[in-house]
């Protein structure tokens, strides 16, 4: 793929912390790519058991391309064992880990259970791009977030660029979350292209999902 497909080819979206089927089902025939379950402690926390019955309910579920979409759970500072027992239930394609996770658990990870690995690094603080270095052959996606994730608030954006080219030179893809909402995400693509977006809280009202501002955002990133 020349560099130049790769930049007008739309980025790929994930809506995170799902818990409910009728969500699920919802989503029938939009532009989106990934779902997420969180796993870690949070209002979005869902268990294995929970997991696997709405995994059963995305795999009839025709959404970009209508194909399901992939699976993504996301994780902080677990153990072997504890994505283990999740993936014992869960038919996750990717396991994320959002926490302090170092290079080589990523890899220990990635060899044991031979899944795909996202790994979460806040936008600002040191040693900025350089961090990415490391990920390189045990993530195959950066996600550039706020710090402290799931806060509902947005990083500096204007550090997307120096993250965008290392991560494109290390063969990482880079994914941007915090603070994305319906009304924010033309704007960044305007001025940014990452390859991917995660979404969570900017698609709720009243803390629940709301398949009207799911749908407003998976469309707005396809014509952006």
């Amino acid at each position: 793929m020349t560099t130049t497909a790769r930049r007008t080819k739309r980025p790929l979206v994930k809506i995170c912390g799902l818990k409910e089927e009728a969500t699920i089902r919802g989503m029938e025939g939009l532009p989106v790519d990934l779902i997420g379950f969180v796993f870690a402690p949070s209002k979005r926390q869902v268990t294995a058991e929970r997991a696997a019955q709405l995994a059963a309910a995305a795999r009839a579920v025709g959404m970009g391309g209508g194909v399901p979409p992939r699976l993504v759970g996301v994780f902080v500072n677990p153990t072997g064992d504890e994505i283990g027992r999740v993936l014992d239930e869960v038919p996750l394609d990717v396991i994320q880990l959002h926490g302090q996770e170092t290079p080589d658990f990523c890899r220990e990870v990635k060899e044991k259970f031979h899944k795909e690995i996202w790994k979460a690094l806040p936008a600002e603080g040191a040693p900025g791009p350089a961090r990415l270095d490391g990920y390189a052959g045990s993530a195959s996606v950066i996600l550039l977030d706020t710090a402290g994730g799931g806060t509902g608030r947005t990083f500096r954006w204007e550090l997307i660029p120096p993250y965008l080219e290392r991560a494109r030179r290390l063969g990482l893809k880079l994914f941007v979350a915090g603070g994305l909402t319906p009304d924010n995400v033309t704007e960044l693509l305007s001025r940014y292209r990452p390859d991917g977006l995660d979404i969570s809280s900017g698609v709720e009202t009243d803390g629940a999902k709301d398949l009207n501002k799911i749908a407003a955002f998976a469309e707005r990133v396809n014509l952006a």
